[in-house]
């Protein structure tokens, strides 16, 4: 690598604006080479004209609940792509696309199984009220009593 630096005089500040200058425009420089490459396909939520171009046929799903985010994540694993649209307070409707039917198939059961995990777990608010009944009670214990009488 080869930086050439003019100015009257050489300082530290001088450096330290031309290395930041420089690695500023290398990253600059990567971000717009990344974006120019066609062969490279998004997966994840996206535009439903970008959906719409796609390989293979799109598939619809309606969804009652607000955990999309959840799905984004299996979604952007398994290389599926999605775009979704309000039908109301709560209710969405999921249009998607995958390379294969085994990938959608491998993603939906990953979330339908997070799902599932988080809806077993026990509610942090009824494990407090559970520690907070047993603080109030008290616990007798006879020996104790008897040396403190002492």
């Amino acid at each position: 690598m080869t930086l050439i630096i003019s100015g009257s005089k050489f300082t530290g500040r001088l450096l330290k604006a031309a290395i930041s200058k420089y690695l500023a425009h290398r990253k600059e420089k990567k971000l717009h080479k990344g974006r120019e490459s066609p062969d490279v396909q998004s997966c994840g939520k996206v535009s439903m004209d970008e959906l719409k171009k796609q390989y293979g046929d799109m598939r619809e799903l309606d969804v009652h609940d607000k955990s999309l985010r959840s799905f984004d994540r299996c979604a952007r694993k398994y290389r599926v792509t999605y775009t979704a649209f309000t039908n109301g307070k709560g209710k969405y409707q999921v249009f998607f696309k995958a390379p294969s039917e085994a990938n959608m198939q491998a993603a939906f059961e990953k979330f339908a199984g997070k799902k599932l995990k988080k809806a077993q777990r026990p509610s942090v608010l009824a494990k407090l009220e559970h520690f907070k009944a047993l603080v109030k009670k008290p616990i007798v214990d006879r020996a104790k009593r008897k040396e403190m009488e002492l």
